[in-house]
């Protein structure tokens, strides 16, 4: 009896820790069991998105309002195009707002951040945000510094 009991408590305990790992899985991935549906879709075009990518972090002053939910190519103006799931609660963003897409950090994960205009009209669900600054890509300003140095020796 005293077995059985000891197998059960060994059981217990290991289906704990495998519902503790699926949790830190699903908490670090940014997946959830529930969905939001507390959220409208805007959009934005940018030339570069170098390193977005879907599931990355919509923010604004550093507050996480959303998340990027689709990254396609518009084969109208060959521009990227950036869907974005932005939570109910900002329902008050002006209409010339500008996303930009940043870095955490020097090398760290893209994300893209939204600043406020100053427009009365409002974005609705389905708005387009037509003011963007696309991605900093290090190797460009590298290449762009290397060019640089190289031509003021030629002189």
């Amino acid at each position: 009896m005293q077995n059985r009991t000891l197998e059960t408590g060994v059981g217990l305990f290991l289906l704990a820790g495998i519902l503790a790992l699926i949790l830190l899985a699903l908490r670090v991935s940014g997946l959830s069991a529930s969905a939001n549906h507390d959220s409208y879709k805007l959009y934005a075009n940018f030339d570069n998105i170098a390193g977005l990518t879907v599931r990355a972090k919509v923010t604004m002053a550093g507050v996480t309002i959303g998340k990027v939910t689709a990254i396609d190519l518009d084969r109208d103006t060959f521009m990227g195009r950036v869907t974005m799931e932005v939570e109910k609660r900002v329902n008050n963003l002006p209409t010339d707002s500008t996303a930009s897409i940043l870095t955490a950090g020097l090398l760290g994960e893209k994300y893209v951040g939204i600043s406020v205009g100053g427009e009365t009209a409002l974005l609705k669900d389905g708005s387009v945000i037509h003011d963007t600054q696309s991605a900093l890509v290090l190797e460009d300003l590298i290449g762009k510094f290397m060019l640089n140095t190289v031509s003021k020796d030629a002189k």
